[in-house]
């Protein structure tokens, strides 16, 4: 009889009864990488999976998720901070400079510190700028029943889409060396919108309508919040 590792249950067998933890962990070599790797990336209840189904199917995926089943897509935070990441990947390497937030301010200031932190941690950016865009879908849709939370989910897959359609055209502005990122944010805007109504209401025309004036909004409260956050730390650390 061994004791378990994580509960400290007695066992004899190799895995826990009482947590499921294995009783002799695999040595972490290049076998447990490639499995780790392939456990995120596989096709099925995978990033590609997942992929697939907020294209053809966005609102109603997400709303199977939160009510329904939460093993068919990638869990929502792993997904938008891996877009993210593979945006920021692609964008270093093509020496993409448009970025889908700007915030004015002169080289020293504290806005163009925070600025940079947005333009360089895109995975963490999306999820803060989720919030606002929640706290504006919560008012829109009060009727609807869903919370902060439940908001916030939906709007995690929807800006880990919005990081890989923003990679594609990233890729094609890298080659073709035209300006390609404002036309990305465009589409974006339109598959949020798409994807948000779809969620709330696919039959009402105000969903929609609803749903792009909350992501606007949303985005412009972040950036504004932003900003006033910079000028208030100017104000404290400047003489």
């Amino acid at each position: 009889m061994n004791n378990c590792k994580n509960c400290n249950e007695e066992t004899s067998k190799n895995y826990c009864a009482n947590c499921g933890q294995p009783t002799k962990l695999k040595r972490i070599d290049s076998h447990y990488i490639q499995h780790e790797i392939e456990h995120v990336l596989h096709f099925e209840k995978g990033i590609l999976y997942t992929i697939k189904e907020l294209l053809l199917r966005p609102g109603q995926n997400i709303k199977e998720f939160i009510t329904e089943n939460r093993s068919r897509l990638v869990k929502p935070i792993i997904f938008i901070i891996i877009s993210s990441l593979i945006y920021s990947i692609i964008a270093h390497f093509f020496h993409i400079k448009d970025s889908y937030v700007n915030l004015d301010g002169t080289k020293n200031s504290a806005t163009f510190s925070i600025n940079n932190w947005i333009r360089s941690h895109y995975g963490y950016s999306n999820i803060i700028m989720a919030i606002f865009i929640s706290f504006w879908l919560k008012i829109f849709f009060k009727k609807a029943g869903y919370n902060l939370f439940e908001i916030l989910i939906l709007l995690c897959f929807i800006m880990g889409m919005g990081m890989l359609i923003f990679s594609v055209f990233a890729i094609l502005e890298g080659l073709t060396k035209f300006h390609l990122m404002q036309i990305s944010a465009v589409i974006f805007l339109i598959y949020s919108t798409w994807a948000i109504g779809q969620f709330f209401d696919k039959r009402k025309i105000t969903s929609y309508l609803k749903a792009c004036a909350a992501y606007v909004l949303g985005m412009a409260t972040f950036s504004l919040s932003a900003i006033f956050l910079g000028f208030i730390i100017d104000l404290i650390i400047k003489p």
